[in-house]
């Protein structure tokens, strides 16, 4: 894929996916709950797919019908032994989200999946459910995973990772375990699963001591069904609203965008750059925070970020860090050591590809340090992405003031943002 400069700027409203993680979960809680549920707007990425493939191998119906998915819930307990192995794609999400759901079923199952995948750190929830009393067997901490499933024991598990993956590992393995398991979470992450959970009628409760989240379920209960409408992806939306406030003459509106306040945290960093963006329709779907944003053509300074503000964007920091490069004045963004193990090692890939682009930006411990020019000059027009989704949006974004910038392993957007292309050509991005 190649980016290229544009000069007319961008306008329009780019239709947004639905998110990706409300998506994951709204396949994985109907599938356990009774009845069915009706799902709208669901992301129809590898991502999505694949855990969609998943539960349908253990035994749920789902169907797609006008434009819905159809999931007829089997209950906590009453999922079936897969036929065969369960490849998870790329999805981190799937992985450590289906380890602890399996590790309290009544059959053994093995996750697999793509390259990347199985070089991403899975004793982090393997650790804490082994507390629990899961049998778990890893590749030297990798996938693949044998999870040996078994009645598992309440217990209480802290959790000093800010990870939404390792909670919701844990949160689901709790759900079909006799008594209360106790989870403390450290640092704020996304709450989408104790959120929709919530909806569902589970038995949960939460409560917050300062900067801790103290969860507490109570197992062997069961789940409601109900109907959920996805609301669309604020990490995709991130790339639309960079590349209109990078680029002169730029309006776009987007529409029905998740503002979860467990993730804004985006938005709370554009804006302390003097980003000019407007939030209207402001409302709630499924108990989840939606609002319509709109974008203007904006000049940004640099700021300087904490590593507490990682925990509300881990996933928008690629995008961030092309905002900052066409700042005024230099950036700093702290304590992103989680970016090393997402998809690819994001945080060498930023730095490499910014060089690359004529950027003058350094790598310090965790610190990532942006220090903008008026001009740049491409010192090597291939982006290296390791076939990062994130990596490859972000700098066909930066493309669009640079360019051309060739995107390797492009195809990694299906993974979140199928129609990513698409879209960006619809405002007037230029892309091949």
């Amino acid at each position: 894929m190649i980016s290229n400069i544009i000069s007319k700027g961008l306008k329009g409203s780019p239709k947004i996916p639905g998110d990706k993680s409300i998506s994951h979960r709204s396949v994985i809680i109907p599938s356990i709950s009774n009845g069915i549920s009706e799902v709208t707007n669901i992301l129809k990425s590898d991502d999505v797919l694949n855990t969609i493939e998943a539960f349908k191998s253990m035994g749920v119906e789902i169907n797609e019908m006008k434009n819905k998915l159809i999931v007829n819930g089997k209950g906590l307990n009453s999922l079936k032994k897969p036929i065969g192995e369960i490849y998870l794609g790329n999805s981190g999400t799937s992985a450590r989200l289906l380890t602890g759901l399996l590790s309290s079923q009544s059959f053994d199952t093995v996750l697999t999946g793509d390259s990347s995948l199985s070089s991403r750190p899975m004793k982090r929830i393997s650790e804490p459910l082994s507390k629990m009393g899961a049998k778990i067997l890893s590749n030297n901490g990798t996938l693949p995973l044998k999870i040996n499933g078994t009645e598992l024991s309440n217990t209480t598990i802290d959790i000093n990772i800010p990870s939404a993956q390792i909670k919701s590992g844990i949160i689901l393995a709790a759900l079909n375990t006799y008594g209360i398991t106790t989870i403390i979470e450290n640092k704020n992450t996304r709450d989408h699963t104790e959120t929709m959970l919530n909806a569902f009628g589970a038995d949960i409760s939460i409560q917050k001591q300062d900067i801790k989240k103290i969860i507490k379920i109570n197992g062997k209960k069961n789940l409601n069904s109900i109907n959920i409408e996805v609301p669309n992806d604020l990490s995709s939306s991130a790339f639309f609203i960079v590349a209109a406030l990078i680029n002169k003459n730029s309006h776009l509106v987007l529409r029905n965008i998740n503002v979860n306040p467990t993730r804004n945290g985006i938005l709370i960093a554009l804006e302390k750059m003097g980003a000019k963006i407007l939030f209207s329709n402001q409302r709630e779907i499924n108990n989840e925070k939606v609002c319509d944003i709109e974008v203007f053509s904006s000049e940004l300074n640099g700021c300087e970020l904490e590593g507490d503000i990682a925990d509300l964007m881990i996933d928008e920091y690629p995008i961030l860090s092309v905002a900052a490069s066409f700042a005024k004045t230099p950036s700093v963004f702290r304590g992103l050591g989680e970016l090393k193990v997402k998809e690819s090692d994001r945080l060498n890939l930023i730095k490499l590809n910014l060089q690359s682009c004529g950027v003058d930006c350094k790598v310090l411990n965790d610190d990532l340090f942006i220090f903008p020019k008026k001009n740049y000059e491409i010192i090597n027009n291939k982006i290296q992405t390791n076939y990062d989704h994130r990596i490859a949006m972000a700098f066909a974004i930066m493309g669009t003031r640079v360019g051309p910038l060739v995107i390797n392993d492009s195809n990694s957007i299906n993974t979140s943002f199928p129609t990513f292309v698409d879209e960006f050509i619809n405002i007037g991005g230029k892309i091949d």
